[in-house]
């Protein structure tokens, strides 16, 4: 089943429900998908979705307070790395793998400090460590490029999420056709609310003192665009150097939404590097 028709379940944490949508084969670790600023389910790129679930059981989140998930969106990445952690347990998974994009970087970092034991490989995209340059300013960063794409009638993420050359522009396009392809059963949209608590984590997690990377031992594979403006790149390079034995992958004439732009390269560079 493609992610386009795959249904959205709810699970309960303590009285909360947690929406996800679940695909792929069973058996192996599975890998859960954590999303953007904002996100909701349907903000997963499906091409990267159908891609990964073609080898593995995928579920992909909606954080606490957003799209169907109840509960009032956290103010730091703390929470959320302890919601993911008790909704992987309560889907008595006993280890899984991770891949954070943005937002759901700094939650997949914040999970394997917090639990080391509970995961297997990392994947790290478009994002950056705690304290990591310009993450505190990513409101300064992207206020005026929304309010160009109310502007302009375009998705924000035009501006945000790639950059403004030919490739850039035509690479947005298709993405954000990509996630119009769901005709039924759409998750709800994030709430101005719990946008805007989401950013509070964001901006807290840019001033907070940097965590010890070096103490990650598990396999982590690092990609991003070379241009991104929102989690700037020299965050990535500076996760490459501090975590033992990573990988990194900087796409030319990319910016944030790198993996994107970049979907038929990065799955199987992906699916590689999980597989290993």
């Amino acid at each position: 089943m493609s992610y386009i028709d795959t249904s959205t379940r709810s699970i309960d944490l303590d009285g909360t429900a947690f929406a996800y949508r679940d695909l792929g084969p069973r058996g192996g670790v599975p890998l859960v998908l954590l999303n953007h600023w904002g996100a909701v389910l349907d903000n997963f790129d499906p091409r990267i979705v159908d891609g990964l679930s073609r080898r593995h059981r995928v579920i992909a989140i909606d954080y606490r307070g957003i799209g169907a998930s109840g509960g009032t969106a956290p103010v730091t990445i703390d929470a959320m790395a302890r919601d993911a952690i008790a909704l992987v347990h309560a889907l008595d998974f006993e280890k899984v793998d991770l891949l954070g994009f943005s937002l759901g970087g700094f939650v997949a970092q914040d999970i394997v400090l917090k639990a080391p034991g509970l995961v297997r490989r990392l994947i790290l995209t478009g994002t950056g460590p705690a304290g990591g340059t310009g993450i505190d300013k990513v409101g300064a960063v992207s206020w005026p490029l929304i309010v160009k794409g109310l502007l302009t009638r375009r998705d924000p993420k035009t501006y945000l999420f790639f950059t403004s050359t030919d490739n850039g522009r035509q690479a947005a396009k298709d993405f954000l056709k990509r996630l119009a392809e769901r005709k039924t059963g759409r998750d709800k949209g994030p709430t101005p609310r719990a946008f805007l608590r989401q950013l509070k984590a964001i901006q807290a997690w840019g001033r907070q003192a940097p965590q010890d990377l070096g103490g990650i031992r598990i396999p982590v594979l690092i990609a991003n665009g070379d241009n991104d403006i929102m989690v700037p790149t020299a965050n990535s390079h500076d996760m490459a150097r501090r975590i033992p034995g990573s990988q990194l992958v900087i796409y030319r004439d990319a910016g944030h939404g790198g993996i994107f732009q970049y979907h038929g390269e990065f799955v199987p560079k992906a699916l590689a590097f999980l597989n290993d």
